[in-house]
């Protein structure tokens, strides 16, 4: 898997912004531990990722210890946008198996992010709608906060 997905016009790249402790490409060698504190997930997690092949081959020191690279820090990322959304963990997989695929699965792809978008914006518009019931809520206490500290003062 790589976190281009390429056609003869189009790079589609999960590419996040450069950070400082990036390295240039052709020196991205990160330890597993340097992962952990570049994303904030645990080893463990990093280890079943990869065994449930949410994330790519990960290349090995000759030692075997894992070396992750700057685009496995950007499928990583892009990994986490996903959990973000709420997408089920298999929905992840089956994405990463698609992009493993090739390009003649893009449609698939579209298909699977676009049910995505349709869902967060669900749960965008009902977190919207609490909170205004929160911001009603809020409101009252505050008048009736408001009002007890008048009746204090004028007593």
């Amino acid at each position: 898997m790589t976190v281009m997905e390429t056609t003869s016009t189009r790079t589609d790249s999960c590419a996040a912004p450069p950070q400082a402790h990036r390295r240039p490409d052709g020196q991205d060698s990160y330890t597993i531990s340097e992962v952990v504190a570049f994303t904030g997930l645990t080893a463990h997690t990093l280890r079943w990722y990869e065994r449930i092949g949410l994330m790519p081959h990960i290349d090995r020191s000759h030692t075997g210890q894992r070396r992750y690279s700057n685009r496995d820090l950007d499928w990583l990322a892009f990994v986490g946008k996903l959990r973000l959304t709420g997408m089920p963990v298999a929905d992840m997989v089956r994405y990463a198996e698609l992009v493993r695929e090739g390009d003649h699965t893009f449609r698939d792809r579209f298909k699977l992010l676009e049910a995505t978008r349709r869902d967060v914006l669900t749960r965008i518009a009902e977190l919207q709608d609490t909170l205004a019931v929160l911001d009603h809520k809020i409101s009252f206490y505050a008048e009736a906060d408001r009002a007890d500290w008048e009746k204090e003062k004028a007593g």
